[in-house]
């Protein structure tokens, strides 16, 4: 077999889970202040549905053959010129990008700075459910400046940021609700929610006040955006792609009309929020929730199921 290909997920055109195969192509090689990774690993995320979709054709472009996945774990497999602190053989977690995919491959060249140690003792396809917690971290410190003893609200906290905020919120010592499906209540509750409720059968407008409101959908931010307290904080991690520059306005115009900012970013996580992550971990204020393991080959089916809604934590491919 030719060491100079590899096995990559690929699609040649936008749509479903179906437009999905495993194809071959060239194995990349690291350009200076790169990483070459040897994956392991990686998790399915929502903003590669998204672009599969076509919903994010502005931003992709339409050339093909498209790649998916965002997160990884892995092994340095090589070093690009200037890179003087990975070696080897090295235990990395990571992203490609804002906006890059590729990871559902054999290899993928990464930037050294969006790369991480993995903690020793930690299985590296477990860990591929960790990356998206970085934005779980960014969203309640650095974002919303969760303090211990405050009122939290996690919509979407099942999924895959939305479980490690709840234990984040728990860690940083808040009072965690969790909104979830009424099949995943008990789970989240295992999560170190306080209360766990059926967002599908309790309106917003009677879930209370909360000092912050960490959203996960983008789809309904006016009603949660409401229940913040004087002094509250709003952050969301989505809009609504069906009403894309309706929702993108919304969020500009709540920082100059009415209470409560909705701040929006997009997970660009960088070595020193991977550096924190380990901590969480090696502290016990967060583990990997792994709902199933698939197959590279599987990588569609996992798509799949995610469409589905309902998973626990996260979809996690092996690539061996």
């Amino acid at each position: 077999m030719d060491d100079r290909m590899m096995r990559a997920v690929l699609f040649d055109r936008f749509g479903g889970p179906e437009v999905l195969y495993v194809g071959r192509i060239p194995r990349p090689e690291p350009a200076p202040g790169e990483v070459l990774v040897r994956v392991r690993a990686f998790s399915i995320n929502g903003g590669e549905l998204a672009a599969r979709s076509g919903s994010l054709r502005l931003f992709t472009g339409r050339k093909f053959p498209q790649r998916v996945g965002l997160d990884l774990t892995g092994e340095v497999a090589a070093l690009g010129a200037g890179v003087t602190d990975f070696a080897v053989g090295d235990r990395v977690w990571g992203i490609v990008g804002r906006t890059g995919f590729g990871s559902a491959a054999e290899y993928v060249t990464v930037r050294a700075e969006r790369l991480g140690r993995v903690p020793d003792g930690l299985d590296l396809a477990a860990a591929a459910a960790l990356p998206v917690a970085t934005t779980a971290i960014t969203a309640l410190r650095d974002k919303a400046r969760l303090r211990p003893g405050e009122r939290l609200l996690v919509c979407g906290a099942a999924g895959g940021v939305g479980n490690a905020a709840v234990q984040l919120g728990r860690a940083y010592g808040a009072e965690v609700t969790a909104l979830a499906r009424a099949a995943n209540l008990d789970f989240v509750r295992t999560l170190g929610a306080h209360h766990a409720i059926d967002h599908r059968t309790v309106p917003p407008r009677e879930l209370g006040l909360f000092d912050v409101v960490l959203d996960t959908a983008g789809t309904d931010l006016r009603a949660f955006r409401r229940l913040l307290t004087p002094g509250g904080r709003m952050v969301t991690i989505a809009f609504d792609l069906a009403r894309p520059a309706a929702s993108l306005s919304y969020i500009a115009a709540s920082a100059v009309h009415g209470g409560g900012r909705v701040r929006f970013f997009s997970g660009n996580p960088t070595r020193a929020l991977f550096d924190d992550l380990a901590r969480q971990v090696a502290e016990g204020g967060l583990r990997p929730v792994v709902d199933r393991y698939f197959s590279l080959e599987e990588t569609a089916a996992a798509h799949r199921a995610l469409e589905a809604g309902g998973v626990r934590g996260k979809y996690v491919v092996r690539v061996d």
